[in-house]
């Protein structure tokens, strides 16, 4: 019996791509686990009128683990057009089924690292004063809240009566106290002192075990005084558990502008959900894009690993498959860490390192051409490719070879 049973959940387009190069790399290294299917996505949502169906939650809840793929979400108009004719007016609602997973298991750490690994040729460099570049060593981890702020999914276009008259309470609504409902559309963002604590502290302690000076709680407390003050306020009592840690504190705007002067400097940085999800993409493109950005949704008891790009339909129905494997690799080596397996995720990212290092294998991304069938004539790796050169690392790594 398999010392873990890990729920894969491919879902849509290049989802059924990059996962199971995952597992071919979790076999290499020698996870000892068993792999059961869970439906999500697109296909579910049409044919049953939900994108994560109750199978797949029941797997979840008794497996704890989950690998996720990418999904396909539509507005709200095209998701029921598409939608069985006989499920139609029947009340079904598409909700994203990843923030659903959030937030029916309070995955609420999300963990975004943000990695510049030597040799890739789309890592940020910054010119120096004499005309030469530099290239800083990008080793930023965004904990990002996941299940509050402005994705709790409190909102309203035509707001009923009751929470039009809560909300005319507040002086500043005067202002829009003339606009009628169905021109009126409210977000509520919603912080919560105990899943603030939460998050801040789950930063601390990646910073204290991986002995980083300090941690950067990233808001905007000077205009969005109670919510954004709340993550700061909560922020400087949890520092106090860790006198060896410094707490800095940044505006979201200004640390987007900070990440192109001096990204090296940011090791963690934690923020709400939105400003979360920004800072991850943005320092995700600084070292390669979303191609290389790997994520993890982790709760009290399940915990979902999953790459932060989309399902790049353009790109699912292209045989051989051309789409950049890495993040879905690095999603899988953070699963096999989190369940204390670090040795071995160190060796998957070690051999990742070492191909990128090397420069001999490079998908399309990474050689700045266009995606497409033709990517391959132009020296371009597929999807499986990329994955066998990284299985020949580990494999000579085992033997007892270097890997770089």
């Amino acid at each position: 019996m398999a010392k873990y049973t890990v729920v894969t959940m491919p879902g849509d387009g290049i989802g059924n791509q990059v996962l199971p190069e995952a597992l071919r790399v979790l076999k290499e290294v020698g996870f000892d686990a068993d792999y059961v299917h869970g439906d999500i996505g697109w296909d579910f949502w049409c044919k049953e009128g939900n994108a994560l169906p109750d199978r797949t939650i029941d797997l979840l809840t008794k497996h704890k683990l989950g690998l996720f793929g990418a999904i396909t979400s539509k507005p709200n108009k095209e998701a029921q057009a598409e939608l069985d004719p006989k499920l139609k007016g029947k009340g079904y609602v598409y909700y994203s089924p990843i923030v659903t997973m959030r937030q029916k298991f309070n995955l609420d750490v999300c963990m975004r690292p943000c990695v510049g690994f030597t040799g890739n040729p789309l890592n940020y460099i910054r010119k120096r004063v004499d005309g030469g570049f530099d290239e800083p060593q990008i080793n930023t981890t965004v904990f990002r809240q996941n299940t509050e702020g402005m994705y709790a999914g409190i909102e309203w276009t035509n707001p009923p009566e009751n929470v039009r008259a809560a909300i005319a309470s507040h002086p500043k609504f005067k202002a829009f106290a003339h606009i009628p409902g169905l021109d009126l559309a409210v977000s509520l963002r919603i912080i919560t002192r105990p899943a603030a604590r939460r998050i801040i502290t789950a930063a601390f302690e990646y910073a204290k075990r991986k002995k980083f000076k300090a941690v950067t709680i990233c808001e905007k407390p000077n205009v969005v005084r109670e919510t954004s003050g709340m993550m700061e306020e909560t922020a400087k009592e949890v520092q106090k558990n860790y006198p060896d840690i410094q707490l800095w504190s940044t505006n979201i705007d200004a640390q987007l502008m900070w990440l192109n002067k001096n990204p090296e400097d940011y090791n963690v940085i934690v923020a709400s959900n939105l400003f979360g999800d920004i800072l991850s993409d943005a320092f995700a493109g600084l070292v390669g894009g979303l191609g290389f950005a790997a994520s993890g949704n982790i709760g009290d008891t399940v915990a979902v690993f999953e790459p932060t790009h989309g399902s790049a339909p353009k790109y699912a129905e292209l045989n051989p498959p051309i789409v950049n494997p890495i993040a879905m690799i690095l999603s899988a080596a953070m699963m096999v860490e989190h369940v204390g397996e670090v040795e071995k995720a160190e060796r998957i990212k070690s051999a990742v390192a070492a191909v990128i290092k090397e420069g001999k294998v490079r998908t399309y991304d990474m050689m700045r051409i266009s995606g497409g069938a033709k990517s391959l004539s132009q020296g371009a790796v597929s999807t499986n490719q990329m994955t066998d050169a990284i299985l020949a690392k580990l494999s000579r790594a085992r033997a007892g070879g270097a890997t770089a």
